[in-house]
């Protein structure tokens, strides 16, 4: 199991000053410090940086052009892979050749270190952009078809349900350029949130980028054994089969367990936690009743005389804080589980920016090196292909 990043590059309110100044100063900040953290990472031996593309997700994510992030970090780093997680796929969003242009123009940049992972998003970003919601799965495995048809041909059409190329009559084909430094393209990724798009993801031959969070440790086990199942036997639509399950959390690592409390992490996770339920109560699920709204994220229920606290989930392992051992300890748990990637979310909430350099440090001197020493090999109960 290998540790990786993933980054939305959180911009907590307040902000400070009024809008809109005290916003670009929480933006500028929260960029250079995510610079800061992924070069620091990059000589830590971390395999991986991973980088959303989310539009309108008010203080929860502020990163909605990847291929700029990724540009800028592919000239600063030497060895960690950069990751696209994810390019959004439906046609309304972009065209599929904008998305081989700009992830191929990143993979010469780095030299070949690019991950591609793909997605249709939620709702709110869907409704906003017009894509055709239930149209959008068909669309997502049209696009990934079409950009890894334009990475290997020297001339490119396309003849699709949704989308053609190019997209008038008897128009001469066009040379896509650049093509990626990886032969034949860079391995290819799918989001997922639920167990159907989990093995929808192994049946297409793509790796899983398991972003949901806060489950109980069981219930990932359950997604990617459904995963696992698939990929056994997929049907690949890309040359290169990814056989592989990232999944992320929550991380946070200090010297002692005391000095994480005081940089701040319950504040942070109930932070991250609250902003999540409330963006899915708005837009995932509008109409729910009030029962059902509590059954969902029982945390948000202030009529409880004792509501979860944020500790639950450390304790239960769904995310891992602590010093090196504890850590250490926790993240063995998701490689027996079947994690290849474990994605670790450290820029969060209000935790202050030295406290996530040292995350970075400790794992990279005493966790990495561990894992490493252990040889630790995930574990898998269905065979890969």
């Amino acid at each position: 199991m290998k540790l990786d990043l993933l980054y939305e590059v959180d911009v907590p309110k307040p902000w400070g000053k009024p809008h809109p100044h005290g916003q670009r100063e929480a933006e500028q900040a929260a960029y250079r410090e995510a610079i800061t953290q992924i070069r620091l990472a990059d000589e830590m031996g971390f395999h991986t940086s991973w980088h959303v593309e989310h539009h309108f997700r008010e203080g929860r994510s502020h990163c909605p052009a990847p291929e700029v992030l990724i540009g800028a970090l592919s000239q600063i780093t030497e060895r960690i892979r950069l990751g696209f997680g994810v390019t959004l796929l439906p046609h309304g969003f972009t065209s599929p050749i904008r998305v081989a242009e700009k992830v191929a123009t990143a993979d010469v940049l780095s030299n070949g270190r690019v991950e591609w992972g793909v997605g249709r998003s939620t709702p709110m970003e869907q409704t906003a952009f017009g894509v055709d919601i239930a149209q959008s799965k068909d669309q997502v495995r049209e696009a990934v078809e079409a950009i890894v048809a334009a990475w290997e041909s020297e001339y490119f059409s396309f003849e699709g349900k949704h989308w053609k190329f190019p997209a008038t009559g008897d128009v001469p084909v066009r040379m896509i350029t650049p093509k990626p430094v990886q032969d034949p393209h860079p391995p290819a990724w799918m989001a997922a949130s639920s167990d159907g798009s989990a093995a929808a993801a192994g049946a297409m031959g793509l790796g899983l980028l398991s972003l949901s969070i806060m489950r109980p440790l069981e219930q990932v086990a359950q997604t990617i054994q459904l995963y696992r199942t698939a990929a056994a036997d997929a049907k690949p639509i890309t040359r290169v089969a990814n056989n592989q399950v990232a999944a992320y959390t929550l991380v946070h690592c200090a010297d002692t367990m005391a000095q994480a409390e005081a940089n701040g992490i319950w504040d942070a996770t109930w932070w991250w936690y609250r902003s999540l339920a409330e963006f899915m109560l708005q837009w995932e699920f509008p109409h729910a009743t009030e029962e059902e709204r509590k059954k969902i994220f029982p945390i948000l229920d202030e009529s409880n005389d004792a509501p979860p606290d944020p500790r639950n989930f450390s304790e239960a392992d769904m995310i891992i804080v602590g010093d090196p051992d504890e850590c250490l300890r926790k993240m063995l748990r998701y490689a027996d589980l079947g994690v290849d990637r474990l994605l670790c979310y450290v820029q969060f909430g209000h935790l202050p920016h030295d406290s996530v350099m040292r995350t970075i440090e400790l794992l990279g001197t005493h966790v990495i090196p561990e894992l490493q020493r252990r040889e630790v090999q995930v574990s898998t109960s269905v065979a890969a292909t």
